[in-house]
């Protein structure tokens, strides 16, 4: 059987995102371990040669940042799972630790993107983890149980920069990765609580 010019075309784009696909959860395993691994490293790993990474992310800076959007992309799956009903409180709670997992098993991965990616697209491939963290906020807002004298996109980014920080201290070794979940939960939970009552405390 005679293969068409579209047919062999369609098998050329399958090849392409398979390699993509190879090339990315290598980079993003190499990454996780080591913020400084090279092109080279990622190819081998992905069964490549760097001229096929190459072919298809044009530097190390953006093979970094597609890494990062696959690993956030893949994260959000996860926290799908993540019971974000009842009392906004415990549900932050639960999404916190759920998330600082995530962060955590990509620390690395954060600190390569840090390295060559400036704090607005870090800021924006995390728009999707960032709107669910809103969307709850809110909740607590109109429950009563967040405070409402700040922005909730203000609110968003005081999480979002306590869970870096904690990833910052460990990665300086001044906090061990099994407190971290607890230290953010305890510190969002008091800055997130009306001024008027109590700091609510995170449940363990």
């Amino acid at each position: 059987m005679v293969e068409t010019a579209q047919g062999k075309t369609a098998a050329r784009r399958a090849d392409a995102q398979r390699s993509i696909a190879a090339i990315l959860q290598a980079a993003v395993e190499a990454l996780s371990r080591n913020p400084e691994a090279s092109v080279s490293e990622i190819a081998k790993i992905a069964g490549v040669g760097r001229v096929t990474v190459y072919g298809h992310f044009p530097n190390r800076g953006d093979l970094v940042d597609a890494a990062l959007a696959h690993a956030i992309e893949q994260g959000e799956v996860s926290l799908d799972d993540v019971d974000l009903t009842g009392d906004p409180r415990e549900a932050l709670t639960r999404l916190i630790d759920s998330s600082w997992q995530l962060v955590d098993r990509s620390r690395s991965l954060l600190q390569a993107a840090q390295s060559v990616l400036p704090p607005s697209r870090i800021r924006a491939l995390h728009a999707s983890p960032a709107e669910r963290v809103q969307k709850l906020v809110e909740r607590g807002r109109d429950e009563g149980v967040f405070r409402t004298d700040l922005p909730t996109e203000w609110l968003v980014g005081v999480m979002h920069s306590v869970m870096h920080h904690a990833a910052d201290e460990i990665n300086a070794d001044r906090l061990a990765a099994d407190q971290a979940a607890g230290y953010i939960a305890a510190t969002v939970l008091a800055a997130f609580s009306p001024i008027s009552s109590p700091s609510a405390e995170p449940r363990s």
